[in-house]
């Protein structure tokens, strides 16, 4: 059968299983230094990035879906770590922003995750994680258009 899948071959399968395996390393330290889940992680950091935000734009910037957003954004609230207040441009929305509990968990997870990022891709130069990168957008791009 010449036209039989190769699972392991198949980029999308490689790219998810990829993925899954470095989200899951950092996933286990970023809840055993700092009780956050990915999604949480997530939106601490987009939400320093953006400054204040709605969840919808949390969803886009993130790529999760509306409940999962929801959920961390409601468990950082009644942790203290995110702010929830009107949206002037939008009554049916509210804006998310880091409380100064938020920023400070901020500036002690942000370094630990460059410090994972840094170990996992060290077998790699400078160049080639250029390459990489670049390749990932462009991959993105396409299934986008694809959408």
């Amino acid at each position: 059968m010449a036209n039989r899948l190769q699972l392991d071959r198949f980029l999308p399968y490689r790219l998810s299983i990829t993925s899954n395996l470095v989200s899951g390393r950092i996933a286990r330290v970023y809840e055993s230094l700092f009780g956050l889940s990915i999604p949480e992680w997530r939106l601490i950091t987009v939400t320093a990035e953006a400054g204040a935000i709605t969840q919808a734009e949390l969803g886009e910037r993130t790529r999760m879906d509306k409940v999962t957003v929801s959920r961390a954004a409601i468990a950082l609230v009644g942790r203290g770590l995110l702010a929830r207040t009107p949206n002037a441009n939008d009554r049916r929305s509210h804006l998310l922003s880091l409380t100064e509990e938020g920023e400070a968990l901020y500036g002690s997870v942000a370094p630990k995750a460059m410090e994972i990022e840094e170990r996992l891709f060290s077998r790699f130069t400078p160049a080639e994680l250029e390459t990489f990168t670049a390749m990932l957008r462009r991959i993105d791009a396409a299934a986008q258009e694809e959408a």
